[in-house]
């Protein structure tokens, strides 16, 4: 847990992750619920999730024009793939590149990825919502979804 943004909503509950990929490719996300009795009419409910993820990416992979359409099905494939119901879905994709000049330590170059969405589930059930922010996550590194094994990461010989 972490604490929750408080000017959004009477009541917020946050949670955060990290993910560590293939490639050494990191993740960091964070998931609030927020609850607001009288249900904003940009809501259409009372209750409304914001996700926020941020990922470290290749420079080939952060010039693909693409990158903003395929970080965006990341989301909506999880919310899918987890039977999540949900209304009033929005957010933004950012793909961003950095250099480094003079006594600046670190790479020269980073290019990051920045998802921010929010929707409003349609009942009470935040199971699945909650499995797709992991799912999201695990895309966003390049894990496989769960139950799908990478040959190279199998053991013993064939």
């Amino acid at each position: 847990m972490v604490r929750a943004p408080q000017r959004l909503a009477p009541w917020a509950y946050a949670i955060t992750a990290e993910v560590n990929g293939p490639a050494d490719v990191l993740a960091t996300g964070r998931l609030v619920l927020l609850h607001d009795p009288e249900g904003p009419e940009s809501w259409d409910g009372v209750l409304r999730l914001v996700a926020y993820v941020r990922a470290e990416l290749d420079a080939e992979l952060a010039d693909d024009p693409l990158l903003p359409t395929v970080g965006w099905s990341w989301l909506t494939d999880a919310l899918a793939a987890t039977g999540a119901e949900y209304t009033a879905l929005g957010g933004t994709v950012t793909d961003t590149s950095s250099a480094r000049f003079g006594d600046i330590s670190g790479p020269a170059r980073t290019d990051d990825l920045e998802l921010r969405a929010s929707w409003t589930p349609v009942d009470a059930n935040l199971v699945p919502h909650g499995e797709a922010f992991c799912d999201l996550m695990a895309s966003v590194v390049g894990l496989p979804p769960v139950g799908v094994t990478v040959f190279s990461q199998r053991q013993g010989t064939p």
